[in-house]
């Protein structure tokens, strides 16, 4: 194995997992965060010679990033259609696996998908930085390095975008308390 090959494998690669979370948060559909990935970690590989003391994790994240807006892009000119989601209504059933507790579970489950609905519907530029704090950890300085903007308007739209999601959340509670009576 050649040196540049072995220093990626230790310094990039650890942070796929991440890299991964993060493409399937900005694409929302797993098909295509894999697509998106595959493209990334290549683009990583072909420009690790440029990597200096930088931060692996924000620097390949930033690449997921730009792989993410590059294929939007291309899928936008060719007028492509998405297939539906595994958790559509129609495949849902093949989904249900067999817990101890289905009623919590299930409980789980549909607040789990009302969560990435309410996130989904925040803007990108607010929904990217949740994400990166929230599900990677990344600090404010990663996030601006991700996002290429400065700390200050990271710390704004994290605050903009929790509040919005709080709101949004709150009002989806009210609904469905409102249904049930």
């Amino acid at each position: 194995m050649d040196e540049k090959r072995a220093r990626f494998e230790a310094q990039v690669l650890p942070h796929l997992d991440a890299a991964y979370r993060f493409a399937r948060w900005l694409s929302h559909a797993p098909g295509d965060a894999d697509d998106v990935v595959q493209e990334a970690v290549l683009r990583a590989f072909r420009g690790f010679d440029g990597l200096r003391g930088s931060d692996a994790k924000a620097w390949l994240l930033a690449i997921v990033k730009n792989c993410h807006s590059t294929a939007l892009k291309q899928r936008q000119r060719r007028a492509f259609v998405p297939l539906p989601e595994e958790d559509d209504a129609q495949d849902g059933h093949a989904m249900t696996a067999a817990t101890p507790d289905p009623e919590n579970d299930t409980i789980r489950r549909n607040e789990q998908r009302t969560l990435e609905r309410l996130i989904a519907a925040l803007p990108d530029e607010h929904r990217t930085v949740l994400m990166l704090r929230e599900i990677e950890e990344m600090d404010y300085r990663q996030i601006a390095l991700v996002t290429n903007v400065p700390i200050g308007t990271v710390m704004s739209r994290l605050a903009r975008s929790r509040a919005a999601l709080k709101a949004r959340w709150l009002r989806e509670a009210e609904g469905a308390t409102r249904a049930v009576r």
